[in-house]
């Protein structure tokens, strides 16, 4: 997935023609910067715009008690920045150096990653393993979007998918992998269709709700006819974690 969280804490080091800095990413809002040669050299603590361009790439842009203006695309996996000044004399500067880095970023713990997991099993055990029309409104985000050419848009849509289940239709969660707002989890439905189907589901998750889906799924070839190893196992990832997903209210 892509990287798009700014590596607040991360102090590096900028190698400029003609001189270099240490920059401390103090937060997403605050930078200091320390140049530690030349005619500029002098060190400042500044307000700071960050927006994400790429994977791992940010612009970043302030403005210096002097009136210096400056703007760096800070490119974390080329490991270089690219830095544009213009100075209180009007003199212009384009530079480009590679960073080295001194004190890595600090790693705060995110537990969305594990919420987000109980919010998805949640989800498929009561529609498709319950058959909880109900469900739909407090797991799913009003405009949810639904990448299956099969199934038609939004939450209406789903709850009359589910109220219209058959009792055969039975899900069984396997692995789940989770990282930032998505999670993909591997299951295995009966009931869905003429033969068992193992299916991948992949769901992006918005303000505690679920807000979009793809899915790819596959006729599951028993074992018993020579392949191996099996398509689908349903002790194949260890229980999820018991984490209490909060109830919203439904708009």
């Amino acid at each position: 997935m892509p990287n798009r969280r700014y590596p607040v804490g991360l102090s590096l080091r900028v190698a400029f023609d003609p001189f270099s800095a240490r920059l401390t990413l103090i937060s997403e809002s605050r930078l200091r910067f320390e140049i530690e040669d030349g005619p500029f050299a002098r060190s400042e603590t500044v307000d700071i715009q960050v927006t994400p361009i790429g994977d791992s790439l940010f612009l970043v842009s302030w403005q210096e008690q002097s009136g210096a203006t400056v703007t760096h695309i800070q490119d974390f996996d080329r490991e270089v920045i690219h830095s544009h000044a213009t100075l209180p004399d009007g003199r212009f500067l384009r530079m480009t150096g590679p960073m080295t880095i001194v004190t890595p970023a600090e790693q705060p713990s995110d537990e969305r990653p594990q919420r987000n997991k109980a919010l998805v099993l949640d989800a498929m055990t009561s529609l498709f393993q319950r058959r909880d029309a109900s469900a739909v409104d407090r797991l799913y985000v009003e405009d949810y979007v639904q990448h299956n050419p099969h199934i038609p848009q939004g939450r209406a849509a789903l709850k009359a998918l589910v109220a219209s289940l058959s009792n055969e239709v039975w899900y069984e969660p396997g692995l789940i992998l989770a990282e930032g707002d998505f999670v993909a989890i591997h299951g295995r439905i009966r009931g869905w269709a003429d033969r068992p189907q193992v299916v991948v589901d992949l769901f992006r998750i918005e303000g505690g709700r679920l807000a979009e889906h793809w899915d790819v799924l596959q006729d599951e070839v028993s074992a018993d006819l020579g392949l191996s190893p099996s398509m689908f196992d349903p002790h194949e990832a260890p229980r999820a974690p018991t984490i209490q997903v909060p109830t919203l209210e439904t708009p």
